[in-house]
C-alpha cells in the first residue's frame, strides 16, 4: 500500500506512520530524514538543498521531488510505503500523481488526521517540555500551524476530488487513533 500523511504539525502523523511501519512492514518515509540524510551524505540533491537552506530558502519542490523519487524507488519500497511530510504542496502532490502514474502505480489512500488547534498547541507544547525541540517554542508552534494552513491544509480538498481522503479524528488514545485508522483503511489485521 502507498498512502500519504496529512495533518498539521502534531497531529500524530509520526507517531501513527511508524505503527503501520511496524504492524505492516511499509517503510515510514519522512522528508525530514531523507532531506537530512542527501545533506549530510553530500548527495547532488542534498548539496542542492543545502544550497537553498543556506540562503534561507525553503527547499525547492524540484529538489524534494527528486529526493521522493530516488527514495520511492529503493527496493524496500516494492510493497509500498508512508508518506510523511509529503506532499506539502497542491503542485508537489500533482508531481507525486505524475511519478506514481509514470510507475504504473497508484496512491491507495491519503490519510488526514484531523485534530483541533487547541489541542496541537496542546500537544506541542507539551513536547517541547519533553523534548526541547527548537521549533516547538509558542511563536513557532503558532507559525508552523498558519503555513500549515496556507500550504498544506488545501491538500484535503485536493485529496478529496480525487476521491482517495480518508479522514480520520485525530483525537483520543494512540490505540484509539491506531484502531480507527486501520479501520478507516480497510487495514483489520
Amino acid at each position: 500500500m502507498r498512502l500519504v500523511l496529512l495533518g498539521p504539525p502534531g497531529a500524530g502523523k509520526g507517531t501513527q506512520g511508524r505503527r503501520l511501519m511496524q504492524t505492516f512492514g511499509w517503510p515510514l518515509i519522512s522528508t525530514g530524514d531523507i532531506l537530512r540524510k542527501a545533506v549530510s551524505e553530500k548527495t547532488a540533491l542534498g548539496v542542492q538543498a543545502q544550497h537553498q537552506m543556506n540562503q534561507g530558502l525553503l527547499v525547492g519542490d524540484d529538489v524534494m521531488i527528486g529526493l521522493v523519487r530516488e527514495r520511492t524507488s529503493e527496493p524496500d519500497t516494492a510493497d509500498g510505503y508512508i508518506l510523511d511530510g509529503f506532499p506539502r504542496t497542491v503542485p508537489q502532490a500533482a508531481a507525486l500523481d505524475a511519478l506514481l502514474e509514470e510507475r504504473k502505480q497508484g496512491l491507495e489512500a491519503v490519510v488526514s488526521l484531523s485534530v483541533p488547534e487547541t489541542e496541537i498547541i496542546k500537544r506541542l507544547a507539551s513536547r517541547e517540555s519533553q523534548e526541547a525541540r527548537v521549533d516547538d517554542s509558542a511563536e513557532t508552534v503558532l507559525r508552523r500551524i498558519e503555513v500549515y494552513r496556507e500550504q498544506t491544509e488545501p491538500l484535503v480538498d485536493y485529496y478529496r476530488g480525487t476521491g482517495r481522503l480518508v479522514e480520520v479524528q485525530g483525537v483520543g488514545s494512540v490505540d484509539g487513533i491506531y484502531a480507527a485508522l486501520k479501520t478507516a483503511l480497510g487495514l483489520e489485521r
